[in-house]
């Protein structure tokens, strides 16, 4: 099984898609759209201050009745975020993830982010590893 980096590695984006914690939450907004994503990093001076997500707006925003342009993403982020190491297998990634009920993973390596994985990237990574597993395992039957 792959590692996150090799995951990483793998994805088209390789930039690290982002906002600062005192943007309104709309612009966070035109960025997922622009990206078709479902969350962003949060930094400030360089370093990961949380993650805000297309659930975040929902829950703390639309539920509320908050202005998306008057209020800062630093208001409504999710600010204890979970990470994952460069290292970690996706197989301990996925537990985590369907574990603690979140979607997007940030990987960080010595208090540097990396990038960020979906629950779809890591599914996609699975779903591929199994399928190779499966065609040894018919190989190795049929010789």
């Amino acid at each position: 099984m792959k590692t996150l980096q090799q995951v990483l590695n793998l994805k088209t984006h390789q930039g690290i898609i982002s906002i600062a914690p005192n943007r309104p939450v709309f612009d966070a907004l035109v960025i997922l759209a622009e990206y078709k994503i479902g969350a962003l990093a949060v930094i400030k001076d360089g370093e990961l201050v949380g993650i805000f997500s297309e659930r975040d707006y929902a829950r703390e925003i639309i539920l509320k009745g908050r202005s998306s342009k008057t209020t800062e993403v630093a208001e409504v982020m999710t600010q204890k975020v979970i990470t994952g190491k460069p290292d970690d297998l996706v197989e301990s990634a996925m537990n985590t993830m369907l574990e603690k009920r979140f979607r997007h993973l940030p990987v960080v390596d010595h208090g540097k982010m990396l990038g960020m994985l979906s629950i779809g990237d890591i599914l996609k990574e699975t779903i591929s590893y199994q399928q190779e597993l499966i065609k040894q395992l018919e190989s190795y039957i049929h010789s």
